[in-house]
């Protein structure tokens, strides 16, 4: 999957209509929608027979039982009770029950006719009638079942029309699983998995320690000392309570990811991580830091890392990378292979070194050049260093005679575009 695939898939996130509980609760309802279900960020994955697996896309029928009681949004401060609608920090509010976010819609149709845009006959203040009468496609929702005792998950899916259809429902390793999905899918996963870590990794207020509640149908959190009827006897006001900045919204960690070539354009800088697993070669990366420009962290990672200067720095693509949230950010950039390479400034890389378009290619023709097992995916990922996966003595890994002389990352991942449209000559310079 290329990291264009992600802005090729229209879901239609309906961002003006998170506070509107008329809606997301009448949503909830109607038969149409869909549920991705994630369990300490495992995605519900369903197999059936002959068919690839997939993600399971549970109706709200199956998942009842897991809700609680509605209101499901704008609760009040009893169960069972609606918040008033004037009280913004309640709109949307889910103060009970498991974790719940409002995904979007996935529009019939393309990116360039998408129908659900903000109108007068589509807004936050239409009724939940005239919204639904406008619903053109899939409402999606997703459910974090972490702390739901296991049996009671099981029943759930147990009884679920796609398990009572023959499925088999399991929860699955999420990078792995990512390599199964299509376009859809990895759109939808992309988000779900972001917004749901959010949450359950967030659990108080950054400036008082209160415990927060979700508001904004799961895309804003709120210190529990501003509800109305919060005992604040001797405490301090909470600074959100005040200003701009009120709310704890989503984070996104921005990573640049750089394919280096050297002057000819046709050699390619790719380095190994200690912790990687044998053979395995990629681009490298490093977070952009506060107060630095994307160029600049290009910059200023490629020195880090490789004693390395760089110049001509070309942005290719972006892709949302939910691990937990992490925007990676693919760039070209230019160096002098005559120079020597270093890396010994922060200790990151194992061995960094220049291959030529041919070598390149010569893996990504090969059957097995970007296959990654999942022991391979736990390193690479995890960053635990697995001595078993290291190199002994010679700088260059010995790999089986029947396996590529070295691997490449796959075309899910920024790295493997990056390398791949450079060695196709498809990398638009």
């Amino acid at each position: 999957m290329s990291a264009a695939t992600y802005s090729k898939v229209l879901i239609n996130r309906l961002s003006w209509l998170r506070s509107s509980s008329s809606f997301l609760n009448a949503v909830v309802s109607i038969p149409a929608t869909r549920w991705l279900v994630f369990k300490e960020g495992q995605p519900l994955l369903q197999t059936q027979a002959s068919t690839k697996q997939s993600l399971a896309r549970l109706t709200t029928n199956d998942v009842r039982p897991l809700l609680g009681p509605e209101p499901f949004f704008s609760q009040g401060q009893n169960a069972g009770e609606l918040a008033p609608a004037d009280v913004p920090k309640l709109a949307a509010a889910r103060l009970r029950g498991t974790p719940v976010v409002f995904l979007g819609l996935h529009e019939t149709g393309s990116a360039e006719s998408a129908n659900a845009l903000p109108s007068s006959d589509f807004s936050a203040k239409a009724s939940a009638e005239t919204l639904l009468a406008h619903i053109d496609g899939t409402p999606y929702f997703s459910l974090d079942v972490s702390d739901v005792a296991p049996a009671e998950v099981d029943d759930v899916l147990h009884k679920s029309a796609a398990a009572q259809a023959g499925a088999e429902l399991s929860f699955s390793e999420p990078r792995a699983a990512m390599g199964s999905f299509d376009a859809v899918e990895t759109a939808l996963f992309a988000e779900a998995r972001s917004i749901t870590d959010w949450n359950a990794r967030n659990k108080h207020c950054p400036a008082c320690g209160s415990p927060v509640y979700s508001i904004w149908a799961g895309w804003k959190l709120s210190c529990s000392s501003l509800l109305p009827w919060a005992d604040n006897t001797g405490r301090k006001p909470c600074p959100t309570a005040r200003g701009l900045h009120n709310f704890e919204h989503p984070r996104t960690d921005a990573v640049v990811v750089m394919a280096v070539l050297d002057e000819s354009g046709d050699k390619i800088l790719l380095g190994r991580n200690k912790p990687w697993p044998q053979g395995f070669y990629s681009c490298l990366s490093g977070f952009l830091e506060p107060g630095e420009s994307f160029e600049d962290a290009v910059k200023r990672e490629l020195w880090e890392e490789a004693g390395i200067k760089v110049w001509n720095v070309r942005y290719h693509s972006t892709l949302p990378w939910p691990f937990p949230s992490t925007l990676l950010t693919g760039f070209y950039a230019t160096a002098s292979s005559a120079e020597p390479l270093r890396t010994d400034l922060d200790n990151e890389l194992e061995e960094a070194r220049w291959y030529t378009r041919e070598a390149i290619l010569n893996v990504l023709n090969h059957t097995e050049g970007r296959t990654l097992t999942r022991r391979d995916q736990g390193s690479i990922f995890s960053g635990n260093d697995d001595s078993s996966s290291k190199v002994q003595g010679d700088s260059v890994p010995q790999m089986p005679t029947n396996a590529p002389p070295f691997k490449l990352p796959p075309l899910n991942m920024t790295a493997g575009v990056l390398i791949s449209e450079w060695a196709h000559g498809r990398a638009g310079f």
